[in-house]
């Protein structure tokens, strides 16, 4: 692999780190508008459902509930630019930048701590007696929101310029840039309702709800669209969408928001080429794209953390004892979620084959319950959970079953010499057919 990950650079000169942030706000200022429209027009055409036959069915009891885009795009351009001109972390060497970042994560962890406290305060059967408390942990939140404030948009600057430094050592740059320039911030992030028709796992539509719905509106809103139109339909809670500035779940796991982060703009990239103008256009080109996103995303970030924060790097696996002994016995069967929902998956694709739906459905439940025992509170496991989940293809085991779409696109990354050249090869198929031609030209 061209990517650097597992080794950690020499720190740049606080001299250096200036004038590589001060460049980054640059284009920024100078580039950003304009793809703001651009990705935004892209990614709103993309919320139609993929067949003329369900254009209006599920928006028809959505319309009203559905996230305002256009909205949330403008503010958070705007929110954007401002940061860029005024940048502070443009005079913090990088040791400082970092502090900073993780400053800000250990910030987040509080506020996520002292709000699941207060929920449950709030739950308390006698709220005199715990007055007192919840009087003394609401105070304490406004000040850790104050200061989110003022130091989240300083550390999201900063993460945005360790990325695209990343992403700029493995040649997704213009002019020293990547394009677009990387932009985030973290929200609230909106749900999406998944509608798969019954009778096959495919997207049929997929509609981002408002952040404030709770699940019972949800759930009555699943009820609904599954009713009038014979779908079927799940809620599912997002972690990023890639429109422009992207959105990114708040978190404390900073491992997590590096891949997150580049995840998202590698949808900003592909959007500006054909796999990504197409990502609706059919289950395999949805299903290619997230795959290639889950699989840059997981590369750039783990670089990212090892570059910038190698003390976060995680572990390896402990080794598995070879031959069991009676000091060393051999360990209880761990229950693998993976591997047990990719065999469900296997039989779900096997009874809607052969056109047994109602008994598709009622396996799926009884997994459900088998997935509950083991401590996985899986709400509904119908059609449209692997609709969704399925497409993220980038493990061989998991709710992507038999499909060969995943598997394809990662016998792709082996066969490419960098990441970047994997990415130009997919960012230019317009069918799955394309990408099987492809490998069959590579030769074994």
């Amino acid at each position: 692999m061209a990517i650097i990950a597992g080794r950690p650079c020499a720190p740049q000169l606080p001299h250096l780190t200036i004038a590589f942030a001060g460049s980054y706000h640059a284009w920024v200022h100078r580039l950003a508008p304009f793809f703001v429209v651009l990705l935004l027009t892209q990614c709103l055409s993309g919320a139609a459902p993929h067949g003329p036959d369900l254009a209006a069915g599920p928006h028809a009891f959505t319309w009203d509930q559905e996230f305002d885009y256009v909205s949330w795009v403008g503010s958070a351009a705007l929110l954007k630019l401002g940061q860029a001109a005024l940048g502070p972390e443009r005079y913090l060497d990088e040791a400082a930048q970092k502090q900073l970042v993780l400053d800000a994560m250990a910030l987040v962890q509080d506020i996520q701590v002292s709000e699941h406290q207060l929920r449950i305060l709030h739950a308390d059967p006698d709220p005199q007696a715990v007055r007192a408390q919840i009087d003394e942990l609401n105070a304490h939140l406004g000040a850790l929101y104050g200061r989110r404030a003022e130091l989240l948009p300083i550390a999201e600057n900063i993460l945005q310029s360790q990325v695209s430094a990343v992403f700029g050592e493995q040649g997704f740059t213009l002019l020293g840039q990547p394009i677009p320039p990387l932009l985030f911030h973290s929200t609230p992030l909106p749900s999406n309702l998944i509608a798969s028709p019954r009778d096959r796992i495919a997207q049929a539509a997929s509609i981002s709800l408002r952040t404030e719905l709770t699940l019972e509106e949800h759930i009555a809103i699943e009820d609904q669209v599954a009713s009038a139109l014979n779908l079927s339909t799940l809620v599912v809670p997002v972690g990023g969408i890639g429109v422009y500035p992207t959105m990114v779940a708040q978190t404390s796991d900073l491992n997590w928001l590096a891949e997150v982060v580049s995840h998202e703009w590698m949808h900003n990239y592909l959007t500006l080429r054909p796999l990504g103008l197409l990502y609706f256009q059919s289950p395999q080109l949805t299903t290619m794209n997230e795959t290639t996103a889950n699989l840059v995303g997981r590369e750039i970030g783990q670089a990212v953390i090892a570059r910038y924060y190698p003390e976060l790097v995680p572990p390896p696996p402990a080794p598995v004892p070879s031959t069991p002994s009676p000091d060393n016995p051999p360990a209880e069967p761990v229950f693998d979620f993976n591997a047990e929902m990719h065999a469900t998956r296997v039989q779900v694709d096997a009874l809607l084959a052969e056109g047994e739906i109602e008994e598709a459905e009622a396996y799926m439940e009884t997994r459900r319950l088998f997935f509950w025992d083991h401590g996985y509170a899986i709400r509904k496991l119908n059609q449209a959970y692997f609709a969704f989940y399925g497409s993220y293809a980038d493990s061989p085991i998991g709710a992507a079953g038999e499909d060969p779409v995943g598997a394809a696109v990662r016998e792709l990354r082996a066969r490419s010499a960098s990441l970047k050249e994997f990415v130009s090869r997919m960012a230019w198929l317009t069918s799955f057919e394309d990408l099987q031609n492809l490998l069959a030209g590579l030769g074994p």
